[in-house]
């Protein structure tokens, strides 16, 4: 196992931690995985976070669809989907799934996110939408999660969670964050009548100006893709 193997598997570790203490989840139903060359490198199955250590990080080949994995121990239990996102989105290099409160009240009343913040654009479009409910595991849910989050960075999976992607895992996390916040926020506007929603023309100009807008890379290119920074650098522009 090479130095970058190594650090990739540790920042898994790490962000499987980060998902239960700062309450995007629970337990071990939660699940990350992130790519390496030609590989995924994901979160073991029904391991609990606090007595996960780098070695025990599955190691699943993408270059065909069996799901053929090596490791101590087995891949998490959604690694089909997990697999289908990373083989069918090269823009994704993380994958981060969780059962987070609101998102998944909202998931379970099969409602999608609507353009109710115009931080809603910072998953692509005017809305975040909710992939059909099927078991856990299958392939058939890959594939509604794939189809769901078609042009989008997030989705909810119905009576189930969500998921979140990103060309790294910090991206893909803030973004969880970010879903559950914006998840929570339209929950409580539903409460005292309902949410007055962006149009798709103040989302499109919300779009634009997240081109150039928010922390940006060495070339130039926004990082969050918004007024919200990753939550531990600062807090949400007025």
């Amino acid at each position: 196992m090479n130095k970058v193997e190594r650090g990739l598997r540790r920042d898994v570790v790490e962000r499987c931690r980060e998902l239960n203490s700062s309450g995007i989840n629970q337990g071990t139903s939660g699940n990350i995985s992130v790519r390496y060359g030609t590989r995924m490198l994901i979160s073991p199955s029904a391991i609990p976070y606090d007595t996960m250590e780098p070695e025990m990080i599955a190691s699943v080949s993408l270059e065909n669809e069996s799901g053929a994995w090596e490791g101590p121990l087995k891949p998490s239990t959604e690694w089909p989907f997990h697999h289908r996102i990373l083989r069918e989105r090269p823009d994704a290099n993380a994958v981060v799934h969780a059962h987070p409160a609101y998102c998944t009240t909202l998931a379970i009343a099969h409602r999608e996110i609507p353009a109710c913040h115009y931080m809603v654009a910072s998953f692509g479009g005017n809305n975040v939408r909710c992939a059909d409910y099927v078991r856990f595991g299958t392939d058939e849910l890959s594939r509604l999660a794939v189809a769901a989050l078609k042009d989008r960075t997030a989705c909810l999976l119905a009576n189930h969670g969500m998921i979140t992607i990103g060309d790294t895992l910090a991206k893909a996390m803030w973004r969880a964050v970010e879903l559950e916040t914006i998840a929570k926020q339209y929950y409580l506007s539903l409460q005292i009548g309902g949410p007055t929603l962006l149009s798709d023309a103040e989302i499109d100009e919300t779009l634009a100006a997240f081109a150039g807008y928010g922390v940006q890379d060495d070339a130039g290119r926004a990082e969050t893709g918004g007024a919200r920074a990753p939550r531990r650098v600062r807090k949400r522009a007025a």
